[in-house]
């Protein structure tokens, strides 16, 4: 055998088994200069991730019920990561940012995104930002050849808890057999579902209320709305609430969301009458940030009080928790500021006593990332998914084996960066005019002139004379 078949032989064996770096060292002192050659060469390091560089970003569309937008970016030695754009927001707020970040080596997570953060803003403001940390988080652990949640410190545990989100139902009958096929079918050990004034919709005497042009529709801030629900109406949500724990029984948990646009006062008063119920949280019951407001909440009843899938950073987390605010606090990683934000803020609760669930209404681009995240942060407590219900889901992606939901879980995978791809020609397939809406050039956004992102003011190291810098 010649010697560049026997160095071929060797390469081929390490390529196959996956494990380069473990063979390596199995061999040991039997391992000869030829060896490590051939591990060097086929570890998915690309030769030198110090060297890499961002040489591209682009966009595609995922076209599915809900239109929503993701990134991919390039690099100079041709490995890809992939982000997402919060849902309800635009793929501009990541393109803008395309000319600060090319050049610049994707494996340093942290710097790139603490030089974009600036951009961001609290709820879909925070797309472009945290579509790019994503993306590099899925390219660093790929040439590092690490799943994301290693680089955030290492997992708490294999499989990540999740709960099906149950949108509004007619009847408390319906919401109860929904509920329970959730739970015997697919397995769930953790259900939401949406209560509020609606369940009054039709019925006299339940609500009180300013004339409806008086009110923006959903855009009127809870306090400003005027909104009463009368003891009646109370009654009637009680009566729904308990109907449904009827059917499904008590020992699933069972979080709420969306009760109407009320008055504290009001809220305060629906919260107390469904303590009863043993339910698992009372979530965004006001906006987030109204902070004494939540106070008077949280020490009205005894469920526990949850909000913040629309806070940016970790900042006003830790304002609710000092103020003993929330029970749980709620970030949705697609808004919060992304992986390595996100269990920082998980991490900053943890030292209030107050756990973390997370809010996720993304693709499994987000979900993954959810998933990395989630395994790393040790007062995590379960994560949503809206999409329990769609047969499209789960071909939106490659490299996720098996189904994404086992028994109520979602496994925690070991595959380098986020563990999965764009399924191209599934996502192109869904498309009106794929080759505008996926990955088409973006070159049009690769120079920005008269930026200056400074945020401080800085005195020139050379600065030049008065004379010389303002003539008459």
């Amino acid at each position: 055998m010649s010697e560049n078949n026997k160095r071929m032989n060797r390469r081929t064996f390490f390529v196959n088994t996956g494990a380069a770096t473990a063979a390596a060292a199995a061999l040991g002192g039997f391992a000869t200069h030829d060896d490590y050659e051939a591990v060097a060469g086929n570890v998915n390091t690309n030769s030198q991730p110090s060297d890499l560089k961002i040489t591209d970003l682009r966009v595609y569309k995922l076209a599915t019920e809900w239109t929503r937008w993701g990134i991919k970016i390039y690099t100079n030695q041709g490995v890809t990561g992939i982000g997402e754009i919060r849902d309800g927001s635009s793929p501009i707020y990541a393109l803008m940012l395309k000319s600060r970040i090319l050049g610049m080596n994707p494996c340093n997570v942290d710097k790139i995104f603490r030089k974009i953060k600036q951009f961001g803003h609290h709820a879909r403001g925070a797309a472009g930002p945290v579509a790019i940390e994503e993306a590099c988080w899925d390219i660093a652990g790929k040439v590092w050849g690490v799943p994301c949640w290693q680089m955030l410190g290492g997992k708490f545990r294999d499989k990540i808890l999740h709960y099906a989100d149950t949108p509004r139902m007619p009847t408390p009958e319906e919401m109860g057999k929904k509920l329970k096929y959730r739970v015997d079918h697919y397995g769930f050990k953790f259900l939401k579902m949406d209560i509020g004034i609606w369940i009054c919709d039709g019925h006299d005497g339940c609500i009180t209320r300013p004339p409806r042009e008086t009110i923006d529709g959903g855009q009127t801030e809870h306090p400003f709305t005027g909104i009463r629900v009368t003891e009646k109406g109370l009654k009637l949500i009680e009566e729904y609430v308990g109907i449904v724990r009827e059917n499904l029984g008590y020992e699933t948990p069972l979080a709420s969301d969306h009760y109407g646009h009320m008055v504290i006062e009001d809220q305060i008063k629906l919260a107390q009458s469904l303590d009863q119920f043993n339910l698992a949280w009372l979530e965004d019951m006001v906006p987030w940030f109204y902070t004494e407001q939540y106070v008077r909440l949280k020490k009205s009843c005894t469920t526990p009080i949850l909000t913040g899938e629309d806070i940016y950073l970790k900042e006003e987390f830790i304002k609710l928790c000092e103020a003993d605010a929330v029970s749980i606090v709620h970030p949705d990683l697609a808004s919060s500021g992304g992986l390595l934000e996100t269990k920082k803020i998980g991490d900053a609760a943890q030292e209030y006593g107050i756990a973390m669930a997370m809010h996720m209404a993304g693709s499994p681009i987000t979900m993954m990332s959810n998933i990395h995240c989630a395994a790393a942060t040790e007062n995590f407590m379960v994560m949503e998914n809206h999409s329990v219900d769609d047969e499209w889901y789960e071909h939106l992606v490659t490299g996720i084996d098996g189904p994404i939901n086992v028994d109520g879980y979602v496994l925690v995978p070991d595959k380098p960066g986020l563990g999965i791809e764009l399924n191209d020609e599934y996502i192109k397939g869904l498309l009106d005019n794929p080759k505008e809406d996926f990955l088409a050039p973006t070159d049009q956004w690769d120079k920005e002139f008269h930026i200056n992102d400074r945020l401080w003011s800085k005195y020139p190291d050379a600065p030049p004379r008065y004379s010389e810098r303002y003539t008459v």
